[in-house]
């Protein structure tokens, strides 16, 4: 799922924001935000995207600020993972295959309302 013009970084900057280091099969670590929590029939998920991609475009716009072309440089890849608790840690599952679309969907319906409400509090 690909995502936004990226109006959630603009919340990101202003509170405080919650890393996730993961490793990939070959060793290499990358660190994704966490920009958002939901439950869903009692399980707990989380939408991720990774804040330090940059941006391919040939104009100027400040470091770490959303970009607004039109070349579609400021969408994210967006990750949801299901949360799993225990007493001291906080693990990051792949959802399960059937319930990947649902659980999307809910991902997507809250970036689009956090998008709004940015998009109203500017005006």
């Amino acid at each position: 799922m690909e995502n936004t013009n990226n109006p959630v970084n603009n919340e990101l900057e202003n509170e405080e924001r919650d890393f996730v280091v993961f490793t990939d099969d070959d060793g290499n670590e990358f660190e994704l935000d966490v920009i958002d929590y939901f439950f869903h029939d009692g399980q707990e998920y989380a939408v991720l995207i990774d804040l330090s991609e940059g941006c391919d475009c040939e104009h100027e716009h400040a470091e770490g600020e959303a970009c607004d072309c039109e070349d579609g440089c400021g969408e994210r890849d967006v990750y949801i993972m299901k949360v799993v608790t225990s007493e001291e840690t906080e693990e990051f599952m792949p959802v399960p295959d059937e319930l990947f679309d649902t659980v999307a969907a809910i991902a997507q319906k809250r970036l689009e309302e956090a998008a709004e409400d940015e998009e109203e509090s500017i005006d």
